[in-house]
């Protein structure tokens, strides 16, 4: 297993191809667009040879027999899907954001698995050999994959075939005994920077007219035909700054658009190739636990929250009693999250190719409280900070060190505590609140009104009506207009 500056050197011996500002970026680990998710992830490496971390973040591999990183492996059990959530909640702790690099395309894996493995029972095709053989290879290089599988899409009211431009989603363009080549493009991936590969997914479910856009597949960050754009922009540049008004040194999520130009692809890297009927199926098969460990997500960051609110407290001379109301709430809106996200892989089962899949009910209620309670930590955790917190309403680093008037600021700025303390905590509740340190609560890993759609389809109302009805003996049958 890589080491986190092995990492970094791998990143460093790759094509440059990712742009910001309209400047290209020669050195992914060194740029500041791109230096601290880089930092992120390589938290991940470093965590891996830690005695503390290493079972939660590591695994033995089902085909090696060796220990390789966990976001390289097969989700097999209910306790690896368990593992999945403590894994995100500590990359958070750890990190203070997304390490999504990793996460999105350890599940793309998962999910491919399964459907590749359906696709091969029916139809007779190599794709699930293809990506095992690429899983065995990708555990002894330890790579880090991001996955991709949000579509420019175009007009939302029309399906791929229809759009005026084809390549509003992607799509095959050749394909011939040696591969496929492939145009398009797929947009806002979290952590493409800090990745060596990237999992293409189908986007949506597709019919049969869109066979060409029913299409997954593996290919490196750097190859030919891929450009991409970070699109994700720090809040009042403050990740470009040293000192307190860049709090957090060692984690930060990027956004890329990854276009796709005529990029070839091995055929042996080929998951999908016109299969429009497992589209569908692939999605739920990403989602469901997808949806479900991002509750241990967004309670890694509330925990910094929780920890961060009751330290500014007494930096600024209240004791955090004051606020134990405010602290319990975000408390339990951590733990909800957390723990629905657990009872989901609980009420999962195995899919017959040996993966695990989640309840496809709880991970989608899971998705809609994680849309909703992190807000309100984040609206806790700035009424105990106060303003200063809230506002961002302080000099900067720059003035606090400032051989002039330094010691001025300084002198009122500081409370209980040092003016560099205060600060410091101040700066880190504003980054994780209103900052680049805010994940994807609302529409990561889809939006709410999704989830809400595969929560009405699992809930059963009919057989709930039945149920009332067996309690209180009505047979009275009730019709209403459609």
């Amino acid at each position: 297993m890589k080491t986190p500056e092995q990492y970094r050197e791998s990143l460093r011996e790759m094509r440059p191809n990712v742009h910001k500002f309209g400047e290209l970026i020669k050195d992914v680990t060194s740029h500041p667009a791109t230096s601290r998710v880089v930092s992120g992830h390589a938290q991940i490496y470093a965590a891996q040879h830690d005695p503390q971390y290493q079972d939660i973040v590591t695994k033995m591999s089902s085909f090696s027999g060796e220990r390789v990183s966990r976001y390289l492996t097969l989700i097999e059990s209910m306790e690896d899907m368990w593992a999945n959530s403590r894994m995100k909640r500590l990359m958070f702790n750890l990190t203070g954001t997304c390490t999504g690099g990793r996460c999105v395309g350890w599940n793309s894996t998962n999910a491919m698995w399964a459907t590749t493995w359906e696709i091969d029972k029916e139809r007779g095709t190599k794709y699930h050999e293809n990506l095992k053989s690429w899983l065995v290879d990708a555990q002894k290089r330890d790579i880090s994959v991001c996955g991709a599988l949000t579509d420019p899409k175009g007009n939302r009211t029309l399906p791929p075939h229809k759009q005026k431009d084809p390549d509003m989603n992607l799509h095959v363009v050749e394909a011939n005994d040696k591969g496929l080549v492939v145009r398009g493009a797929k947009v806002q991936i979290a952590g493409a920077a800090a990745s060596h590969e990237i999992f293409v997914l189908p986007g949506s479910g597709y019919k049969a007219e869109d066979t060409s856009y029913s299409v997954s597949f593996v290919t490196p960050k750097d190859a030919k035909g891929i450009t991409i754009v970070e699109a994700r922009h720090p809040s009042d540049m403050r990740d470009f700054e040293d000192g307190w008004d860049n709090p957090v040194k060692c984690g930060g999520i990027t956004q890329g658009y990854v276009f796709f130009e005529d990029v070839f692809v091995p055929k042996e890297r080929v998951f999908m190739n016109g299969e429009w009927e497992w589209t569908m199926k692939n999605i739920m098969s990403f989602i469901t636990p997808y949806r479900s460990a991002i509750g241990g997500c967004v309670a890694g960051q509330g925990d910094l929250m929780v920890g961060a609110s009751a330290l500014l407290a007494r930096a600024n001379g209240l004791n955090e009693k004051v606020f134990s109301d405010k602290l319990n709430k975000m408390t339990i809106n951590n733990e909800t999250t957390f723990a629905v996200g657990i009872a989901a892989a609980a009420r999962g089962k195995m899919h017959p190719s040996g993966v695990w899949t989640c309840d496809p009910l709880l991970a989608n209620v899971n998705k809609i409280h994680v849309a909703t309670l992190p807000y309100e930590t984040k609206r806790l955790a700035q009424e105990i900070g106060g303003g200063i917190a809230e506002t961002g309403c302080m000099p900067s680093w720059k003035d606090l060190e400032s051989p002039e008037y330094g010691e001025l600021v300084k002198k009122y700025m500081k409370a209980n505590s040092s003016a560099e303390t205060r600060v410091k905590l101040a700066r880190l509740i504003e980054w994780l609140t209103l900052g680049s340190g805010v994940p994807g609560t609302m529409h990561g890993g889809g939006s709410p009104d999704g989830a809400g759609m595969v929560i009405r389809a699992n809930s059963d109302l009919e057989e709930k009506i039945k149920s009332v009805r067996r309690l209180i003996q009505i047979d009275e049958e009730i019709k209403v207009e459609k």
